[in-house]
C-alpha cells in the first residue's frame, strides 16, 4: 500500500467565541463593586477615559502623559474602559424608558484587571486551554462554564445548549464529559447523584454498590436503612461506612470559589410606586459607572503624533473604549429588561410583601423577554432589587411553586411562619391544622408539605412546641 503526503482545502463551519462576547458575558455576571474596581483600573490605564463630565476648567493632559500611559500599558499587558447614563422602565407596561446613546469598542482580559482570587469560571477556563487544542470543543466548553451555578452545577439542558449553538448534542455531551474530569472534582454535575459519583470515580470508590447508593438517595433522606442495605447487598457496617464517606464529599464545589458575600446589600435595581399606581423599575446611578471618552484630548495627541506605533496606540485605545462603551450600555438594558420583567410578574410582592410572591422560574421571565435562560441567570447573579420592604437579592424573587398550587414556595414558609408565630398556650397547631388553614385561604398544600416547610424554617414540632409552652407557663 503506497501513502502519499499532499495539500487539501476543504471547508467547514467552527463555532468560536469573540474575546469581546466572552467579555460581554463576564460583565454581565460583575456585581457592581467588582464592575467598579474594573473600571477604576481601566481609567488608570487609559489616558483616553475620564470620570463623569470632562469640564471646561478640568486641567489638560500633555503627549507626555499619553506616553507615559503607553508605557505603563505595554508593561501590562492590559486595556479599557467607560460606562453608561442610568436607565430607568415601567413595569406596568414593560417597556424601557430612554437610554443615553454610547460609543465604543474593547478587548481587554477580565483577569488582567481585577485584583482577587480566580473565579470558577476562570479557574475553569484555565484547564479547558490545556485540556484540548480542538477549537470547536473549547467554544461549546466555554458556553458550558459559563452557564454552570456558583454551586458548580449545570442547570441548563445540554441538548438545548447544542440547539442554541448550532452545534450535535454529541459534542455539547462530549465538552461536558471533559469539564467534569476539572477541578474541583464533581464540577459540571447536573444533580447531586452525578456530582457525588464524580468525586468517588476520581476516588476509585464508584462500585455496583455505591452507584445503588447514589441512585437511591431520597430514601438516605428518610432514612430507610433497611431499604438501602437490601438494593445496595451491603449489611449494616458496610452501609454506614458507605454514607459517612459520601458526608465527606463536597455536594456544592464550586462555592469553594464563591468570594465573601458583603453583609450590606446595594441594589442594582430600583423598584418603586408611581403616583398612578403603577411601578417604576430604574436602575441605581450610584452603582453605574460614568466613564466618557474624552475625545477633545484625543483630538488633540492625534495631531502630533508622528510613531506608527504610537499611532495604534491611540487607534487601539478608541475601539477598545468604544466597545467596552456598547458593553456596558448593552449590560445595563439587560439588567433593567430582566428586573422589569421581574416588577411586572411580582408586582402584589412589591404590593403587599413576602405573601404576595408568585411562583417564577428563570425561563419564564427568558422567554417573556425573549432572551436565553442562562443570560436570565447571569443577570440574577450577585444583584440586588430595592424596594420599599428593603433590599434583596435578585435570585429571592426566583422560586418553584409548591407541589399542590399556584403559590410561591417562599410565600408559603412565610405564611406557615406567622401563623405559627401567632400560637398561644393551649392552641398549638398541628401540621395537619395548619395545612386545613392554608386551604381556607386558598393555599392547597398537603401535611406533609407543611412538616417540610416548617423543618425548613427550623421550627420544632407541634409536640415539643406544646412542651415549650407548658414551661414557660
Amino acid at each position: 500500500m503506497n501513502s502519499m503526503q499532499r495539500l487539501e482545502l476543504r471547508q467547514g463551519q467552527s463555532l468560536t467565541m469573540t474575546p469581546q462576547l466572552v467579555q460581554s458575558i463576564k460583565l454581565l455576571q460583575l456585581s457592581h463593586a467588582e464592575l467598579a474596581a474594573y473600571v477604576a483600573a481601566e481609567l488608570e490605564r487609559n489616558p483616553l477615559l475620564q470620570e463623569g463630565e470632562i469640564r471646561a476648567d478640568a486641567p489638560s493632559l500633555s503627549l507626555a502623559d499619553f506616553l507615559g500611559a503607553k508605557q505603563k500599558a505595554q508593561v501590562s499587558g492590559a486595556r479599557i474602559v467607560p460606562g453608561p447614563p442610568p436607565l430607568r422602565g415601567q413595569a406596568a407596561s414593560g417597556a424601557a424608558g430612554p437610554v443615553g446613546a454610547a460609543h465604543g469598542e474593547i478587548r481587554p482580559e477580565l483577569e488582567e484587571t481585577l485584583a482577587r482570587t480566580a473565579s470558577l469560571t476562570e479557574h475553569l477556563e484555565a484547564q479547558l486551554d490545556l485540556a484540548t487544542s480542538d477549537p470547536r470543543l473549547r467554544a461549546i466548553g466555554e458556553h458550558l462554564i459559563h452557564s454552570l451555578d456558583e454551586a458548580g452545577y449545570l442547570r441548563d439542558d445540554p441538548a438545548e445548549i447544542a440547539a442554541h449553538l448550532g452545534v450535535a448534542p454529541a459534542d455539547a455531551e462530549a465538552a461536558l464529559q471533559l469539564i467534569q474530569t476539572f477541578e474541583p472534582a464533581g464540577v459540571g454535575a447536573r444533580d447531586l447523584a452525578e456530582c457525588l459519583s464524580i468525586q468517588l470515580k476520581e476516588r476509585g470508590r464508584l462500585d455496583p454498590a455505591m452507584q445503588a447508593l447514589l441512585g437511591n438517595l431520597h430514601l438516605v433522606a428518610r432514612q430507610d436503612f433497611a431499604a438501602l442495605r437490601k438494593l445496595c447487598g451491603v449489611d449494616g457496617e458496610d452501609l454506614a461506612e458507605m454514607l459517612a464517606e459520601i458526608r465527606r464529599l463536597e455536594p456544592k464545589p464550586g462555592l469553594a470559589f464563591t468570594p465573601a458575600r458583603i453583609d450590606m446589600l446595594v441594589p442594582d435595581v430600583l423598584v418603586r410606586p408611581a403616583p398612578d399606581g403603577s411601578l417604576t423599575v430604574e436602575l441605581n446611578p450610584e452603582t453605574l459607572p460614568r466613564i466618557l471618552l474624552n475625545r477633545t484630548y484625543y483630538a488633540e495627541v492625534a495631531k502630533v503624533l508622528r510613531n506608527d506605533e504610537d499611532k495604534s496606540f491611540l487607534s487601539e485605545c478608541v475601539q477598545t473604549a468604544s466597545w467596552l462603551t456598547r458593553s456596558l450600555e448593552q449590560r445595563a438594558r439587560t439588567i433593567l429588561k430582566v428586573a422589569v420583567e421581574i416588577a411586572r410578574q411580582q408586582e402584589e410582592f412589591f404590593r403587599t410583601g413576602i405573601a404576595g410572591l408568585r411562583p417564577l422560574t428563570l425561563k419564564s421571565v427568558a422567554d417573556a423577554i425573549g432572551m436565553h435562560e442562562s443570560t436570565v441567570s447571569r443577570v440574577a447573579a450577585n444583584k440586588a432589587i430595592g424596594t420599599e420592604r428593603g433590599t434583596y437579592p435578585m435570585k429571592f424573587f426566583f422560586g418553584a411553586a409548591t407541589g399542590e398550587g399556584e403559590h410561591a414556595a417562599k410565600a408559603v414558609r412565610h405564611r406557615i411562619g406567622q401563623l405559627i408565630g401567632a400560637e398561644r398556650l393551649g392552641d398549638v397547631l398541628s401540621d395537619e391544622a395548619i395545612a386545613q388553614k392554608l386551604k381556607a385561604e386558598g393555599i392547597q398544600v398537603a401535611r406533609r408539605t407543611v412538616a417540610k416547610y416548617r423543618e425548613a424554617l427550623r421550627i420544632p414540632s407541634s409536640a415539643d412546641r406544646r412542651r415549650r409552652h407548658s414551661r414557660e407557663a
